[in-house]
């Protein structure tokens, strides 16, 4: 489980909100591709860094790896 790193230009100046990522995890428990739904985009850029990095265990359906689309929500809060 990587957490994203806040962007210092963008915590030092109070910008915070929430980005929603799409991500597609490979038969391997990879995530394969991932984009920015809604957000700022220099917060979505760095949840993505960190989404690339996750691993999760292989889904299976009818006992063959398959890929899985999910929905990640990332909360960037001004400390």
């Amino acid at each position: 489980d990587v957490k994203p790193r806040y962007p210092e230009p963008l915590q030092a100046a109070k910008v915070g909100g929430v980005v929603t990522l799409d991500a597609l995890i490979g038969t391997d428990g990879t995530v394969r591709d991932v984009r920015v739904v809604s957000g700022d985009p220099d917060l979505g850029s760095a949840a993505m860094d960190a989404v690339r990095q996750w691993e999760f265990s292989t889904t299976y359906l009818n006992c063959t790896p398959v890929e899985v689309r999910m929905g990640v929500t990332v909360n960037f809060v001004v400390p």
